[in-house]
């Protein structure tokens, strides 16, 4: 399996060329990463993608479609149904009873709600090979957020990461929607979301302000930009997964 991955400069969101074999079959994963790098992989290894799967509905990821679509008329472009409508230029659905044919790749959808209600990852495997792109769901070292258009909730994506991508193979590459490429084992290990929820962390109890409002500070953790991702819970026991940056620790002694 071949994987070419292009990003973009400043959101950081990755559009990805899988391929089983030069000259064979390929689908692109994703459309928020410059198309031009991704046109230009495919030409090299003498591929027509077949599909374009997306991963969910946000601009940074379906930005380039349109172009995407047109370099490759016909090609299929699919997202889970809850976002169907969401995107201009999807032409059909995939859930995770569907498995596209494509060539020697085999793709399997995984239902991974939390950052949007309709999420998904694709696990695709080859010749031994296993990579899982997993979009906002899970990152190196982060997680996505449950803020952003058509979210969904805190419980939805913990359910997501430990019940579903952490049950993969710990060799299983994981090929995210944004920055670096990881591994199953490493964000198993590593990740400290992940970390918290197996139980191996001390969770904090921060008095702190979120959008505004009072919460409490669980976990503050570097995000795949640099930034910081928060996990807050608030006064009626409701946990929450947001941006650090909206996030004010309160000063005990003030």
């Amino acid at each position: 399996m071949l994987v070419e991955r292009s990003m973009h400069a400043e959101y950081l969101s990755n559009s990805y060329l899988v391929v089983d074999r030069p000259g064979g079959s390929a689908v692109v994963i994703d459309a928020g990463g410059p198309a031009e790098p991704l046109i230009d992989a495919a030409k090299r290894l003498e591929v027509t993608p077949s599909h374009l799967l997306l991963t969910h509905h946000h601009h940074d990821h379906v930005s380039e479609v349109a172009v995407l679509a047109a370099r490759w008329p016909g090609i299929e472009v699919l997202i889970h149904p809850l976002e169907r409508d969401l995107v201009h230029g999807a032409t059909g659905t995939i859930d995770f009873m569907d498995r596209p044919a494509v060539g020697e790749l085999a793709i399997r959808p995984l239902h991974t709600p939390g950052h949007t209600r309709g999420m998904l990852s694709f696990l695709v495997e080859h010749d031994g090979e296993a990579e899982a792109f997993t979009g906002d769901t899970l990152f190196r070292n982060s997680v996505g957020g449950v803020h952003g258009p058509g979210h969904g909730t805190y419980q939805a994506l913990k359910d997501s990461i430990m019940g579903t991508l952490m049950e993969l193979e710990r060799s299983t590459v994981v090929q995210p929607g944004h920055s670096e490429p990881s591994t199953v084992g490493q964000e198993w290990e590593q990740n400290p979301f992940v970390r918290l929820w197996r139980g191996l962390d001390r969770e904090r109890a921060d008095p702190c302000i979120a959008f505004g409002d009072p919460a409490t500070l669980i976990l503050l953790a570097t995000d795949y930009d640099g930034g910081y991702k928060a996990w807050v819970r608030w006064p009626d026991g409701r946990d929450d997964i947001v941006p650090g940056s909206r996030v004010e620790i309160v000063d005990a002694e003030g």
